[in-house]
């Protein structure tokens, strides 16, 4: 396994500035934001994909700094029901492809999508509850209708351009959110499509992330470390559906933290050790989405955290005692 960071965290620095940072730390790995939510500040497809000086200046940077790109992340909503939105979304990872292709990246983060309830729908519409049956009639228009052959076409189009590997953060708000949505587009998409394996995420929807590695083993293609504290107090009144803003960490009913701020070493390296266990031995990528402390401080902490749980040779063959 090797450390990595989602590099965006860093868009308001140069490029240069950003890695410097990264390798004194002793991250040589990085997965840089491509388009969609998490931007372009460093790697806009169009522009490298377009002008070849742009393109060997871009790769010249990370061979200075000795970083190796490991994904491109084109986190959008590219079934969202307003058109124009859609189409955005979907140039954009379209171009990531186009890029990823001719850096020789394999891999592409982003998230499944959410459509709307109906073709005149102006808003994504995230079905969480089969009661009143309404529910399930737009839970299935929006698998069969939209969902399913959206991504047949979009993972035909990677794959045709040595893409073989879209990892989808399982992200409430979307169609995919949990193992068994996952699983469930992959069965009828391919195994073009796997597991971006953010266990904040799951964390607090009452998952367990070690059931959770278990049950798609051999379906991830990418991890990113984060972590979230569960607020007991919060919880207890109003359960973990939160609407209140991230901001309002004091009367939320979770918050994302750095790794190690909302679970213990113990749960790390259990996680990190059943990632193994279930052949996992790709990236853990930090994402740096703690409220509580600052960029600089929340990254340092996380890489002090997580290094010497990274298990960087390859898993014995044998056992010494037998």
């Amino acid at each position: 396994m090797k450390l990595s960071v989602l590099e965006n965290l860093y868009a308001a620095k140069t490029l240069d500035e950003s890695l410097s940072i990264l390798t004194e730390l002793g991250v040589h790995t990085v997965e840089i934001g491509a388009g969609g939510y998490p931007g372009k500040a460093h790697c806009n497809p169009a522009a490298l994909l377009n002008d070849e000086a742009k393109f060997n200046e871009f790769v010249g940077t990370f061979r200075r700094h000795d970083v190796e790109i490991c994904a491109l992340a084109c986190h959008g909503n590219p079934l969202h029901p307003d058109p124009a939105t859609a189409e955005t979304y979907t140039r954009e990872f379209r171009e990531a492809i186009l890029l990823a292709e001719k850096l020789g990246i394999h891999t592409i983060i982003g998230f499944s999508g959410c459509p709307g309830d109906s073709e005149g729908s102006k808003y994504p519409n995230w079905v969480t509850c089969p009661w009143p049956d309404d529910f399930l009639k737009i839970l299935d228009w929006q698998w069969n209708e939209k969902l399913i052959p959206y991504w047949k076409k979009m993972s035909k189009f990677a794959c045709d351009h040595g893409v073989d590997h879209i990892a989808f953060e399982m992200h409430p708000g979307f169609c995919v959110y949990n193992p068994e949505t996952l699983l469930r587009l992959r069965a009828a998409v391919g195994d073009v499509i796997g597991a971006n394996f953010d266990p904040s995420h799951l964390i607090w929807q009452g998952m367990d992330p070690v059931a959770a590695i278990r049950e798609l083993k051999g379906a991830i293609y990418h991890v990113h470390a984060k972590d979230t504290k569960i607020d007991k107090y919060n919880t207890a009144r109003n359960g973990v559906l939160d609407t209140k803003h991230y901001s309002d960490e004091l009367n939320r009913a979770w918050v994302f933290r750095t790794v190690g701020f909302g679970n213990g070493e113990s749960y790390w390296r259990d996680l990190i050790s059943n990632l193994r266990l279930c052949g996992y031995d790709g990236v853990l990528s930090i994402e740096h989405e703690d409220s509580v402390m600052t960029i600089d401080e929340g990254l340092r902490k996380a890489v002090a955290f997580l290094a010497p749980m990274v298990m960087t040779e390859d898993k014995p063959r044998t056992m010494s005692w037998a």
